[in-house]
């Protein structure tokens, strides 16, 4: 029998299909895959409540990756006592997040407790390295990881029965509207991107993917066909800017103007723009791509 998977949306910067959590019903509770930040924990906890859980009830936390938007609330579970499930590359800023939240820090300033809150210290114990192709039994469910790196290189979608939740190796998709890729630094790397696009397809019986941001997808080919196409079509937007030396700031006024574009050619209802760029900073993926290009093709 297949589980039950509950969509959850919290409502990240007060906009709707931004950043998604999921509830995956077992025969021992509630799992959740994807925490969202810690700013949004609160917001979080009322949907498990909705959906007839407390988020202490919850003992076992997937993560695809590290980043704030996906993990920043883990550590909250953990102080209730959840096992915490992570790349092996990940499990040192989760055990000590002190680096991890210096760097947001600088980026975000003031608006760090806004927009992501904080990070605490996650126990050792409750902290699960998980290999590649390994599988985890919660109860009857199993839980098949896939390491996917391209856009961090600690990076695993999770299998469970025919859904894949992908964090963001499928990259953003908001009500079926144009996939478009996100890129922040430090790790994007688009030839592995493609190598770990190319795994998922190949996986078998897997016919649906549950985007972190956001939600259900069943179109898998032409979707994958659309961001392996939009990833190019960023890298090479930069490419030149990068070349004639621009800085970010330069860049940054022009890569938001081609990305809106972007994603009004491609479909994308009006009403979604706030969603896609709080799910996907464009100043992020210029920074991102910026130093793609600089390991790539080094001036010097």
């Amino acid at each position: 029998m297949k589980n039950k998977i509950h969509v959850m949306d919290l409502h990240f910067k007060g906009k709707k299909n931004g950043i998604a959590s999921f509830l995956v019903e077992t025969g021992e509770g509630p799992v959740l895959v994807e925490t969202g930040p810690h700013s949004t924990y609160t917001r979080l906890s009322k949907e498990i409540l909705r959906l007839g859980y407390s988020a202490e009830a919850v003992k076992h936390v997937f993560l695809t990756h590290i980043h704030l938007d996906h993990a920043g609330a883990a550590w909250c579970f953990a102080e209730h006592g959840a096992q915490i499930y992570v790349h092996p590359l990940g499990y040192k800023h989760l055990h000590d997040p002190s680096r991890l939240l210096a760097s947001a820090i600088r980026i975000y300033g003031d608006e760090m407790d806004r927009l992501w809150g904080t990070l605490k210290p996650i126990a050792s114990n409750l902290l699960s390295q998980v290999g590649h192709k390994e599988t985890l039994h919660i109860g009857n469910t199993a839980f098949k990881a896939w390491h996917t790196p391209g856009h961090a290189k600690h990076h695993i979608a999770w299998q469970v029965d025919d859904a894949l939740f992908t964090g963001d190796v499928a990259g953003v998709s908001i009500h079926n509207g144009p996939v478009i890729p996100p890129c922040p630094p430090p790790d994007i790397d688009i030839e592995l991107w493609k190598k770990s696009l190319a795994l998922i397809a190949n996986l078998k019986n897997v016919n649906t993917y549950y985007l972190t941001h956001f939600g259900p997808v069943t179109n898998l080919n032409t979707h994958r066909r659309n961001l392996e196409s939009a990833l190019d079509t960023y890298a090479s937007f930069i490419y030149p800017y990068y070349k004639s030396g621009k800085t970010y700031d330069d860049i940054v006024p022009q890569f938001g103007k081609f990305v809106q574009e972007f994603l009004v050619e491609g479909g994308m209802h009006p009403q979604d723009a706030a969603s896609y760029e709080a799910a996907n900073p464009s100043n992020m993926s210029v920074s991102g791509l910026l130093r793609y290009w600089s390991l790539k093709e080094p001036k010097n």
